[in-house]
C-alpha cells in the first residue's frame, strides 16, 4: 500500500469537512493538492465540476465565499504569499458577513525555498492573519499525512460552526525543493 502523501491529505481533509466547492489558484506548489482533490472526486480526464482554476486570490476568497449563501462550505486552495492579495476580500467580506470559508494555503520561504525574495512576504503571514483578526492553523512536516487530514477537516468544521474563515497553513516542501 503506497503511504498517504501530505498533498492526498490535504485533498481528503477538505472534502471530509464536507466542502462542496473548491478554487484554486494554480501554482506549481499547489498542483499537487489540485491533482488529489480532482483525482479524490472522481475527476474524469483531471478534471472536476467541483474543483475550479480562479485567475486571483481576491476572486478565489469572493467566488468560494459566496458558496455560504448556498448553506455550503467553500474552500481556496493558494500559495501563502497571495495573501497580499486575498486580504481586503477576507476581512471585508467573509469575516465581516461571518461566511464559512476554509482556506488552504502552502506555505513559502521555509525549508528548501528557492526563492529568496518570497521571505519578505511568506514570513510575516501568519501574524498578519491574526492581527485582522483571522483563525490560523499551521501545520509542518514534524506532523504526519494523516494528523495532517484531521485538522484540515477540523477546520473546516470549525470555519462552519463559528461562522468565520480560517486559515490553514501547510509547509510541506522537503529539504531537496520538490513538494511532498
Amino acid at each position: 500500500m503506497t503511504p498517504m502523501t501530505y498533498a492526498k491529505a490535504v485533498a481528503d481533509g477538505i472534502w471530509a469537512a464536507g466542502t462542496a466547492r473548491v478554487g484554486y489558484i494554480p501554482s506549481v506548489t499547489v498542483a499537487p493538492i489540485i491533482n488529489s482533490l480532482v483525482a479524490s472526486d472522481d475527476g474524469a480526464n483531471g478534471v472536476s465540476p467541483r474543483v475550479t482554476p480562479l485567475s486571483r486570490e481576491e476572486e478565489a476568497i469572493g467566488v468560494m465565499g459566496a458558496v455560504a449563501f448556498t448553506g455550503e462550505l467553500g474552500a481556496v486552495v493558494m500559495q501563502d504569499n497571495g495573501f497580499g492579495n486575498a486580504l481586503t476580500a477576507l476581512t471585508t467580506f467573509t469575516l465581516a458577513y461571518h461566511l464559512p470559508l476554509l482556506v488552504f494555503a502552502n506555505t513559502r520561504g521555509g525549508l528548501g525555498e528557492y526563492n529568496s525574495m518570497i521571505h519578505s512576504i511568506s514570513q510575516p503571514v501568519p501574524a498578519i492573519l491574526r492581527a485582522a483578526g483571522l483563525p490560523v492553523i499551521e501545520l509542518d512536516r514534524r506532523s504526519g499525512p494523516e494528523d495532517w487530514r484531521d485538522a484540515v477537516q477540523e477546520a473546516g468544521v470549525h470555519s462552519v460552526m463559528t461562522y468565520r474563515p480560517v486559515m490553514v497553513l501547510g509547509s510541506f516542501w522537503n529539504t531537496d525543493g520538490k513538494v511532498a
